[in-house]
């Protein structure tokens, strides 16, 4: 019997890297928005932490926290209906400076505990029962939350490889495999990601990415921007972070200098790296700057075809390419570079190898587009939704469920 793609009546508990405050989209937002639908769930905030306190006081965000560890404001937040968010009442030790592994455990499962019970006071005051926790890629703060928290069942959405990320690389190469095995279930949103994770726990399932697309949709007419009016075509573009750690620079170059009667466009902002590279030099790349998120599908539009020239390292390999939906619900086509990642979109997109190989398929791409292909790109993109991400995860936390009670009752 196949397991059921629906859960409902459950509490359920949400912990993130990004609090419901951040001020840039989140995969975690919409997948607790989308289980609000059915259930009661509770989203935690990360704990804020002693060098936030210290030294970013002044914020709005964290004056917030602060008033709420003061008692001077509720930690427990009623966002929509089913839907509440948690501040909570505890600080932080900024640790992850620590190399002395004994002493990093120790300080971590302090933090752990605080924020445990923090949570727990919130569960106790929503009336929660037979909690899910739900823990979105955090590798260190909810690492016990299992163990205080004593779940229903612990799910780890695996969506990002941290460890090419110095931030993470010291203590997670431990933690991680050890998070992913004391977790009920994982589930993540590409094959190879699903493996890795097969490796620490045989409970590892891929349930593709979810994407908000409404923004992104094939236009009767073209809004042209002011600062790329006067850009000559054809256009090829990039939107996105600029950063050296995902992105290749010498790709990039190679398209400008290999076809001058191109116009390169990169719409988002620059890390050191891409500052300081000789794309600022060549005639026909324009750089165009950060824009709102609502701005982006105007540029989209103006593009020919559009590109993900990703560098192939631990980071990229295996993640999901959330922008390639963002070309594909606009019709564009897209070149990208090959990675396991990108194999979803093997059928619906150019994949290169080699920075020569770009310019080819470029070419391939623009000659080969039509009306009708942009609308099969679209209908590609839109099946990958929050719905359908949501369906296939409650899929596994039923099918693990049901073996499990098959188990109690042998």
């Amino acid at each position: 019997m196949l397991a059921s793609d629906e859960i409902k009546n459950r509490d359920i508990v949400v912990v993130s890297q990004q609090p419901w405050d951040t001020d840039i989209g989140s995969t975690c937002k919409n997948i607790a928005a989308e289980f609000s639908r059915n259930n009661r769930v509770l989203y935690v905030n990360n704990a804020l932490d002693r060098r936030a306190w210290l030294k970013e006081r002044a914020e709005p965000k964290v004056q917030k926290r602060i008033a709420v560890i003061r008692g001077k404001e509720k930690g427990v937040v009623n966002i929509q209906p089913n839907l509440w968010n948690l501040y909570p009442n505890c600080i932080a030790e900024s640790i992850n400076w620590i190399k002395i592994r004994s002493v990093f455990d120790r300080l971590n499962k302090r933090n752990n505990r605080l924020f445990a019970r923090s949570i727990q006071d919130a569960i106790n005051e929503l009336g929660f029962k037979n909690v899910i926790l739900f823990n979105d890629n955090d590798i260190f703060r909810p690492f016990y939350l299992k163990d205080f928290l004593k779940p229903d069942i612990s799910v780890y959405l695996f969506r990002d490889v941290m460890l090419g990320v110095d931030y993470w690389k010291f203590h997670g190469k431990d933690l991680e495999p050890a998070l992913i095995a004391k977790s009920d279930v994982c589930v993540t949103n590409t094959e190879y990601i699903a493996r890795y994770c097969r490796q620490f726990n045989p409970e590892s399932y891929r349930v593709g990415q979810g994407c908000n697309l409404d923004m992104f949709r094939i236009p009767e007419h073209k809004v042209v921007p002011i600062d790329m009016a006067d850009i000559p075509g054809p256009v090829i573009g990039y939107v996105g972070a600029l950063v050296s750690l995902r992105l290749d620079v010498e790709i990039l170059a190679h398209i400008a200098t290999e076809r001058p009667d191109w116009s390169l466009v990169l719409v988002g902002p620059e890390d050191g790296v891409f500052r300081d590279s000789r794309l600022h030099h060549i005639k026909n790349v324009y750089f165009l700057g950060t824009k709102r998120p609502d701005e982006l599908p105007a540029y989209i539009n103006m593009f020919d075809v559009c590109l993900n020239p990703q560098v192939v390292n631990e980071t990229t390999i295996g993640n999901y390419p959330l922008k390639i939906d963002e070309y594909l619900a606009l019709g564009k086509p897209v070149v990208a570079t090959k990675t396991e990642g990108m194999s979803i979109f093997a059928d619906d997109t150019y994949l290169a190898e080699t920075k020569e190989e770009y310019v080819t398929l470029i070419e391939r791409a623009m000659r080969e587009d039509n009306a009708g292909i942009a609308k099969e790109r679209r209908i590609v993109a839109l099946s990958h939704s929050w719905e359908n991400m949501v369906k296939a995860i409650y899929r596994v936390i039923n099918d693990f469920s049901a073996r499990r009670r098959s188990m109690k009752a042998k």
